[in-house]
C-alpha cells in the first residue's frame, strides 16, 4: 500500500510538470493554430533565471520565481514579436518550423548561460520527505501538484473572468472577426507567448528543484507534454491537465513496479 501511495504521489507531481507544459503549448495554439516546439527551451531559461535571482541576486526562493516568470514572459513577447509575428498569414506549418529555429538559439544561449556545471534552485523544500497514508513521500511532489493546478486555475480564470482574456479567446475562435470588433490581435499573440513562457518558467523551476538542480538536459523533460496536448487535446486546458496527470501517474506506477513484475522491458521503461 505504501508504494502504491508514494508512486501515485509521484506520478502525480511529475503529471502537474507536464500539465503545465502542455497548457503552455495549448494557450499558443488556440491563439495562432502554431506548435510552439521553443518551450523546452523557455522552460529551461526559466529555471536558469530563479537560480541566478537566488544564487547571484540574493532574492529570496519565492520572489525569485515570480521574477523570472516575469522576464520570461517578456522574453516570450518579445520572441514572439520578433521571429513569429512576420509569420502571420503564411502556412501554420512554416510558423512551427521557426519556433523550432527559435528552440536551437535558445538552447544555445542556455548552454552558455549554465555551462557544463548543474546549479542549485535554492528551494526550501528540497529533499524533505512527509508521510501521507503511512507512505514517505517528496514535499516536493506535493508542492509541484499544488502550485501546478494554482497557476492553471489562475490562467483558466484569467482566460474565462478578464477582459483581456474574452479578447484572447475571441482571437482564438476567429482571428478576422475579432480584429474587425476591435481587438488588437497581434497583442493577443504576444501576450499568449508571454503567458505560455511563464508557465515554461514555473515548470522548469519545479523540475530543477529537489536534488535535480538545473541543466541545459531538463529540456528532454519539456518533450513529454507533446503526448499531453495529443491526449488531451491541442485546444484544450481542461484536457492538457487532466492528461498530463495520467501520464504522470502512469510513468510512477510503471516505475515502482515494472522492475519487479516485468524486469524483461529493461531499466527506465517508465520513460516509455
Amino acid at each position: 500500500m505504501e508504494t502504491f501511495v508514494a508512486a501515485i504521489i509521484s506520478g502525480l507531481g511529475t503529471g502537474a510538470v507536464y500539465a503545465l507544459l502542455g497548457v503552455g503549448f495549448v494557450i499558443i495554439y488556440r491563439a495562432t493554430e502554431v506548435i510552439n516546439f521553443a518551450q523546452p527551451a523557455l522552460m529551461i531559461l526559466g529555471a536558469y533565471a530563479s537560480s541566478a535571482f537566488v544564487n547571484q541576486v540574493g532574492l529570496p526562493f519565492w520572489l525569485s520565481v515570480v521574477a523570472a516568470i516575469v522576464t520570461l514572459a517578456a522574453v516570450g513577447m518579445l520572441t514572439e514579436r520578433i521571429a513569429l509575428r512576420p509569420m502571420v498569414g503564411r502556412p501554420s506549418f512554416s510558423a512551427a518550423t521557426v519556433t523550432v529555429g527559435v528552440f536551437i538559439v535558445l538552447l544555445i544561449v542556455a548552454f552558455r548561460l549554465i555551462g557544463p556545471e548543474i546549479i542549485t534552485a535554492g528551494d526550501p523544500w528540497g529533499l524533505s520527505t512527509v508521510e501521507v497514508f503511512g507512505a514517505t513521500v517528496f514535499t516536493l511532489d506535493l508542492a509541484k501538484v499544488v502550485i501546478s493546478l494554482v497557476a492553471v486555475g489562475a490562467v483558466g480564470l484569467f482566460l474565462a473572468r478578464s477582459r483581456v482574456g474574452l479578447a484572447m479567446r475571441a482571437t482564438a475562435l476567429d482571428q478576422e472577426t475579432a480584429l474587425a470588433q476591435g481587438v488588437k490581435v497581434g497583442r493577443m499573440f504576444g501576450l499568449s507567448w508571454g503567458i505560455s513562457a511563464g508557465l515554461a518558467a514555473l515548470a522548469g523551476v519545479l523540475v530543477s528543484s529537489g536534488a535535480s538542480g538545473v541543466d541545459a538536459t531538463i529540456a528532454l523533460v519539456a518533450l513529454k507534454a507533446l503526448p499531453v496536448i495529443i491526449l488531451g487535446g491541442l485546444d484544450s486546458i481542461k484536457g492538457s491537465v487532466i492528461a498530463g496527470l495520467i501520464i504522470g501517474v502512469a510513468e510512477g506506477l510503471t516505475k515502482a513496479y515494472q522492475p519487479e513484475y516485468a524486469p524483461w522491458l529493461g531499466a527506465n521503461f517508465d520513460l516509455v
